[in-house]
């Protein structure tokens, strides 16, 4: 995997449909069910195009290290759910599961080409860029007016096929928070958003410079804050400080997070949410567990049974998404109200945790390995080759940092969310070698 990005020959242009394949993809999460129709036929493709490519002896889709460090940033993925499948509590749900999840591999394949040449990185970073100010413009309308007209849009049209919404009345009714194109019942607009920003500050910079990237980022910040998830307001945060340091410099930056402080304080003063979130940041500095444990939403008795799995299953885990069915035997507050409600709880919340605890210490030591070598192809890949991933490898640098709490990363949203970002790195780092 040593060495850069190697220039794409014209007689070697690819797969011209990879681009829109991709976005088309991301475009259509807020439908989940016609995004993973989108992935499905996305790995068929990657098959057949793969076949097509080797039959005539060619590397036109990817370089070899391309192709290495896709599959092996996949199987780094895959292999702990396969193998924490063995003795799960619902093992055949776990190996069909494990199954099922093989079809992202060659959609990854086609997520890496369409970004392996600078003509497939300008159309997929630059439609990534695209969907990002498109939902931050909707949730902002939605903010001013109180309905985001993307999502009413896919509501209707769900309500006209299936005569049911996307939503139920009491997941509308519960809505304290922006929702923007994800809806009510979905409420991760804001760590979607924080994961992809690279994406747009960086194309707003190249089109506008600092004025641009500035701008940018106050929209995105603004609705990031606005959507309420915390967790997202840390990973902004460290995309402005990577993304402004290299562009304003620490003192100009120091000005930029001064101003972002303001903001927040005045949204804390007219949104009763966003105040709420902050009062309860601040009690993590009572003192005490109690306070701990309320600044953290309850996450502490969570993380305690997430130790309590990995201690008594060490080596696979307990099943990826078997943290729910595990949870009662390990929860120490078992009979006590929860801070979420009633019911176990579905996740560790915390991507270390969670793959410790549901894939064991042979899973976490394949997640390592993954690591290294993404981090081994950026330390070997040259000056160009880094400029070109840099938008992919800092969004997926700021979604697993493993200091903050997260979504599911074996869930099927967010292991997709994922996955596609190693993918985009991989494909940009690497490229595609001249025939």
């Amino acid at each position: 995997m040593a060495g850069g990005r190697m220039s794409a020959s014209p007689a070697a242009p690819g797969w011209r449909w990879a681009p829109p394949w991709v976005l088309a993809f991301v475009a259509l999460w807020p439908a989940p069910g016609y995004a993973e129709a989108v992935l499905a036929l996305g790995a068929i493709a990657g098959i057949v195009q793969l076949l097509l490519s080797r039959f005539r002896g060619s590397a036109s889709l990817l370089s070899g290290p391309a192709w290495a460090l896709t599959s092996v940033l996949f199987f780094a993925y895959w292999l702990p759910e396969a193998i924490s499948a063995i003795d799960a509590a619902d093992r055949v749900r776990a190996l069909r599961e494990a199954l099922v999840d093989l079809r992202y591999l060659p959609f990854l394949w086609i997520v890496a080409s369409a970004v392996a040449s600078e003509e497939g990185r300008r159309r997929t970073f630059g439609g990534l860029a695209v969907i990002v100010g498109v939902w931050t413009l909707d949730a902002l309308l939605e903010a001013a007016t109180g309905t985001s007209p993307l999502f009413w849009a896919i509501d209707s049209a769900k309500q006209a096929i299936s005569g049911h919404g996307m939503c139920t009345v009491q997941e509308v009714a519960a809505l304290d928070r922006l929702g923007g194109v994800l809806g009510p019942c979905n409420l991760k607009l804001g760590i979607v958003l924080a994961s992809l920003s690279p994406f747009a500050l960086d194309a707003a910079w190249r089109r506008y410079g600092r004025a641009g990237w500035f701008i940018a980022a106050a929209l995105v910040g603004l609705v990031i804050l606005l959507a309420g998830a915390r967790a997202a307001w840390l990973t902004y945060g460290l995309v402005l400080a990577w993304t402004g340091w290299r562009l304003l410099g620490w003192k100009r930056l120091l000005a930029v997070f001064g101003l972002g402080a303001a903001l927040l304080l005045a949204a804390a003063l007219v949104s009763p949410p966003v105040a709420e979130r902050l009062n309860r940041s601040t009690a993590v500095f009572v003192g005490n567990a109690q306070g701990v444990d309320h600044a953290l939403s309850g996450r502490s008795r969570i993380w305690s049974a997430a130790l309590c799995m990995a201690r008594t299953h060490p080596f696979n885990g307990v099943g990826a998404r078997g943290f729910r069915e595990a949870f009662p035997a390990c929860d120490a507050e078992s009979g006590t109200l929860a801070a979420w409600g009633t019911g176990p709880a579905l996740h560790a919340h915390q991507i270390v945790l969670e793959v410790l605890s549901e894939t064991g210490g042979f899973g976490l030591l394949l997640w390592l390995a993954g690591a290294a070598m993404a981090r081994r192809a950026w330390r070997y890949a040259d000056a160009a080759a880094r400029e070109a991933a840099r938008p992919a490898m800092l969004a997926l640098a700021v979604t697993v940092f493993p200091f903050n709490t997260h979504l599911a990363v074996y869930s099927t949203f967010w292991g997709g969310v994922l996955l596609l970002l190693a993918a985009l790195y991989a494909g940009s780092l690497l490229g595609r070698e001249s025939t």
